[in-house]
This record gives C-alpha cells, structure tokens and sequence, in this order.
C-alpha cells in the first residue's frame, strides 16, 4: 500500500501572507525611550555639573507597510509622543522644558521568511524629529532643533487568523539636537538617540 503526503494548500491556511504590491497597517501601542545625559554647558563652554534627562512617554502609533517585492517593504509611522526635559546633577533636579515630537520614521525593510507564519523582519531608515507646541517650566525658555536623524529596525509579524496578524517592533534612532537655554546662557549638544518599541494589531490590505 503506497502512502501520500499531501501539502495543505494556501488557501486552506487561516492566515494569510501578504506579498508584493499589498499594503499592512499596523495600530501600535510604542514606547519612546531616550537615554540622553549630555552635560549642560554655559555660553563659554564651561561646565554647569547639569546634565540632560528626557522622560519617556508611551503613545499609540500607526504603521504603514508596502511590499514592493514578497520580501522587500518599506514601512513609515506615524505618532506623537510628549517628553519631559529636566536638568539635573548634584541636588539639582529641574523641569526646565515639556514638548511634543513628531518622529516619522521611514525604513526599507527585509523579510526573510515571507511565507511563515512568524515572519521575522530587519530594515534600516531615516527620520525626521519635528519638536512642537513646547511649554518651558520654571523661568527656563529652551530652544530645540529639529532635524534628520538614521534608524535601524528588527521586528517580527504572527499571523494570527485571515488578514490580522501581531506585530512586535524595536527602533534604534540616531539623533543628535542643539538645544538652547535662555537666549544662549546655557546650551546642550544632545543625543536623544532614543529606543522605539512597539507592540500591536496589523491587518493586511
């Protein structure tokens, strides 16, 4: 008796893969995280002993995926996180600032394993840090400089059941912002650098 072993075709699968010319959303809950902690110093160069701390902030986020192959895409996010700038050393530890940014994030990304059902991804991109609606704290006034910044990417999609899939992100960006402090007295070179991680709900398109 001869025994067959017969593949369950794609379209019996309860997930589906997306391929070239198909678009993913992503909805994320993203967590923006930097380690900035450059010194503070006067309009000379000299040392204050301050130094820069940037709170985190947990935002959602939206992701918008195009494959232009079944294992190139590139990606772009969309959100807005708020963060706290404090300075601080010694007994010091101040408000000095409060703004929103707006990071867009535009990555080319790898898929190497585009007909799993855990499709893992790598990528690498630039961004833009857009710093708005600022509200100095306790008589400082700050200046930020927006700019362009570079990111590198990992993450992973899990088909989960028809176009819906999990979807879990990591974003190391590269950032580096001049920031003034009363009209020049004090200035900061800082490297916000920070981490973007995410973790959310993706439907194919």
């Amino acid at each position: 008796m001869l025994l067959s072993v017969t593949a369950i075709p794609a379209a019996a699968q309860d997930w589906q893969v997306a391929r070239k010319g198909d678009w993913i959303v992503t909805a994320r809950m993203t967590d923006v995280s930097s380690s900035a902690d450059d010194a503070i110093l006067t309009s000379a160069g000299a040392d204050t002993a301050l130094k820069v701390d940037v709170e985190h902030d947990v935002m959602p986020t939206l992701g918008f995926t195009y494959f232009l192959t079944d294992q190139i895409s590139v990606e772009a996010i969309l959100g807005a996180t708020r963060h706290q700038i404090r300075a601080q050393g010694g007994a010091t530890d101040v408000a000095v600032h409060e703004t929103w940014v707006l990071p867009p994030v535009v990555t080319l990304q790898y898929r190497p394993m585009p007909e799993a059902r855990v499709s893992p991804y790598v990528g690498a991109g630039v961004n833009y840090m857009l710093f708005f609606d600022g509200k100095d704290q306790n008589g400082f006034q700050v200046g930020l400089e927006d700019g362009f910044g570079y990111a590198l990417q990992a993450g992973v999609d899990v088909a989960v059941v028809g176009p819906w899939s999990v979807n879990l992100d990591a974003k190391k960006v590269w950032f580096q912002s001049d920031a003034s402090i009363n009209a020049g007295a004090l200035q900061s070179q800082v490297n916000l650098d920070p981490w973007v991680l995410s973790v959310g709900l993706a439907r194919k398109f």
